[in-house]
């Protein structure tokens, strides 16, 4: 009865429009991995459709709901042959880079268009609820953003940050380490159980939010 009642809460306490929001992250997220590995002349996230604005596509629905319901979250792994690359470590972590980075400048501009929207003088009560509307939608995009950048930066897989340390490892330690990748997921819902590492993330989300939000404050001034 407990975990009905949590769960019953959850969904009252929900803005809808966190789900658009979280969609929009996770597509972009991916296709920038995608996109990327396709530059360096990996064709496989393009030949497996992952290139698509389809954001089935990209859906892990476990990280999905993590990502509306607790503010963090993930999406499916995008297929990468560094084979392909002429500089294999080079474009692991050229791609691995690209999710994060995408979902801060996504998260910059959502800030933007947000403060553009506070700044309607509404002369109607349609207006000031449109004004309302995309004030909150463009503040949750920029927090989802920030927060799929932030999660995805901790260096264990399959998050990007794993690949990125990885690829600065000895060959032999980089083998052993990838016989063990199986388990990072369960390791991180392990983590996400410990209230220190989550504060931890919590606070470099909000410190990174800030400080874009002091950024483009200043530039729209």
């Amino acid at each position: 009865m407990g975990i009905l009642n949590r769960i019953t809460s959850l969904f009252e306490g929900l803005n809808w429009l966190i789900i658009p929001a979280a969609f929009l992250a996770i597509v972009f997220h991916e296709i920038s991995h995608g996109y990327v590995a396709y530059l360096l002349g990996d064709k496989t996230a393009k030949n497996s459709g992952r290139l698509s604005l389809n954001p089935i596509e990209h859906l892990d629905w476990l990280g999905l709901i993590c990502m509306v319901f607790f503010g963090f979250g993930w999406a499916k792994p995008v297929p990468v042959n560094p084979y392909h690359f002429k500089k294999k470590k080079l474009g692991m972590v050229l791609v691995a880079i690209a999710g994060p980075l995408s979902n801060v400048i996504m998260a910059a501009i959502s800030i933007v268009f947000a403060m553009l929207s506070a700044r309607i003088e509404p002369t109607s009560d349609f207006l000031m609820n449109l004004q309302e509307l995309l004030v909150t939608f463009f503040w949750l995009l920029a927090q989802l953003n920030v927060s799929l950048a932030v999660f995805n930066c901790v260096p264990i897989p399959p998050l990007d940050g794993s690949k990125v340390v990885f690829s600065f490892l000895p060959k032999k330690l980089y083998a052993s380490v990838l016989r063990y990748e199986q388990y990072g997921m369960l390791l991180l819902i392990v983590l996400v159980n410990v209230p220190q590492f989550m504060d931890i993330l919590s606070t470099l989300m909000t410190k990174m939010l800030w400080w874009l939000l002091e950024l483009f404050s200043f530039i729209l001034i």
